[in-house]
């Protein structure tokens, strides 16, 4: 079994929105239930986990009875951090998933992960027994130092960036879980899966990711991009956008 387990814990105060980030709505409808849908539609997800902040688990539900996300099973009070979150998603369905299922999570924020990310997730964890979508650094970066200036650079041939989803089975990510919470290491709020793992010595594999992946939404000018794709995506459905392709042909004309 194959389960996507969305986290939608946060509660998004960088947005200063009055309801979290992922309740908001664009043309209408939350996002989470973009994310959602593209989970639904996605042949090889048999069922949906929802990590939810506690006081809106009720409206995880309704929205998944009105978007039609039949593959919704499940939906689990967060934690007060991402890894606590994290961790309730695979304490919840303990007695419930095999060993050798595999759980994707990614971020309810996030809706523009497509088909094609989502598979070589899974792709890549049945191959290695883990999976974690990841994009070339299309920046040199520097290391922090007096925060006025640096004298370090890292560049970007160097580097990976990692994004979600992250993907492993069910018995890695179980004992992981324990382990971290039994030692009380890993757990902070600056903790995620993949530091957990490089501590225990895992090696992490890269899946695909995408440009439009990585849009993440955090702050008001990420609402403006992430309405800025779906106002096109309804376009390009309407047939009414044109293409890179169309717009290159036209000005080579010219």
């Amino acid at each position: 079994m194959n389960i996507a387990v969305i986290l939608a814990g946060g509660s998004g105060k960088r947005m200063g929105a009055p309801v979290p980030k992922q309740f908001l709505t664009i043309y209408g409808k939350p996002v989470i239930a973009y994310t959602l849908e593209v989970f639904e539609k996605h042949p090889e997800i048999d069922a949906i986990e929802v990590v939810s902040v506690a006081d809106y688990i009720d409206e995880v539900w309704n929205i998944g009875k009105k978007y039609g996300i039949s593959k919704l099973k499940w939906v689990t009070p967060g934690g007060d951090t991402c890894q606590a979150s994290t961790r309730n998603g695979i304490f919840a369905l303990e007695g419930i998933c095999r060993d050798e299922d595999m759980l994707l999570y990614h971020m309810s924020v996030s809706p523009l992960v497509d088909e094609k990310v989502i598979s070589s997730a899974l792709a890549t964890c049945r191959k290695y027994g883990n999976a974690f979508s990841a994009d070339p650094c299309i920046f040199n970066m520097c290391r922090k130092c007096d925060g006025t200036s640096t004298d370090e650079m890292l560049l970007k041939e160097d580097l990976i960036a990692l994004n979600m989803p992250w993907t492993c089975t069910f018995k890695e990510l179980r004992e992981a879980y324990h382990w971290a919470y039994e030692k009380d290491v890993y757990t902070d709020g600056a903790s995620y899966m993949t530091n957990l793992f490089i501590g225990l010595g895992k090696r992490l594999y890269y899946s695909a990711g995408s440009q439009k992946n990585r849009m993440k939404l955090t702050t008001k000018d990420d609402y403006d991009l992430l309405t800025g794709y779906i106002m096109l995506e309804k376009a390009r459905e309407a047939g009414t956008a044109g293409s890179i392709n169309e717009d290159f042909e036209a000005r080579v004309e010219k």
